[in-house]
């Protein structure tokens, strides 16, 4: 991240504003995407759900998205972590569930235990030299057969683009293609990154038509997509 961004997310109890001056433009609250992209990977890693007993929320930001991991996997452990010190402070301030806890990236112990690591919108804040290498470590902290999950922005949307250009922490980020993401997990050493869902098609004015999303999750016109890698287990 660039110095700006670093001040920015520094911010910890600002977040909400900010990011909500972009999300204005969708009509919709946080709770409606974090809800979404929860539900869809819950979909998407059906089969494995019953394995998934400890969760990395990689960048977690202010801890929207940590504590709805534990209830929707029914996790044992969830693990928020980020580069930003006022984040953690205002995650720890928010989140009390047994099953979290929240520590600065930093202080993450290069260990493989978790058995999904969760990134939402962390990607396009990492300079492109040094995503190979953060993808590479997210693969160790991985158990074999763990998921790394990547959501991010879609830059072939439009909208996506109109709302992060609102948002000041996003505002200069450096979005990556959904074929960069995939090529990115292939590159790190993970298995099975060869497709990529679409999300969040209509605004809230198009409200009646979100219930087609999930017959359209191939087009590439979606504000996010999400790609799955998992770790092989040998």
């Amino acid at each position: 991240m660039t110095e700006g961004h670093d001040e920015l997310f520094e911010l910890g109890s600002s977040y909400d504003e900010m990011l909500q001056r972009g999300l204005d433009l969708a009509g919709e609250s946080k709770d409606f995407f974090i809800d979404g992209r929860i539900a869809h990977l819950r979909s998407r890693l059906a089969e494995a759900a019953p394995d998934i007993e400890s969760i990395l929320d990689f960048g977690c930001g202010v801890g929207d998205a940590t504590s709805r991991l534990a209830d929707a996997f029914e996790a044992t452990e969830v693990v928020g972590v980020d580069v930003a010190a006022g984040a953690i402070e205002e995650a720890q301030r928010r989140t009390a569930a047994a099953a979290t806890s929240f520590s600065l990236l930093d202080e993450l112990p290069d260990v493989a235990r978790f058995d999904l690591c969760y990134v939402n919108g962390a990607y396009h804040h990492i300079p492109p030299a040094q995503r190979l290498e953060v993808t590479r470590r997210l693969l160790r902290l991985l158990r074999p057969g763990g998921r790394l999950a990547l959501f991010e922005n879609n830059p072939w949307s439009i909208p996506a683009r109109l709302v992060m250009r609102r948002i000041p922490f996003d505002r200069d980020a450096q979005m990556l293609r959904p074929a960069t993401a995939r090529q990115l997990l292939c590159d790190a050493g993970f298995d099975g990154a060869g497709r990529a869902d679409y999300l969040f098609f209509f605004p809230a004015a198009l409200r009646r038509l979100q219930s087609l999303e999930p017959r359209v999750r191939a087009v590439p016109l979606g504000a996010q997509y999400l790609v799955v890698g998992t770790r092989p287990r040998t």
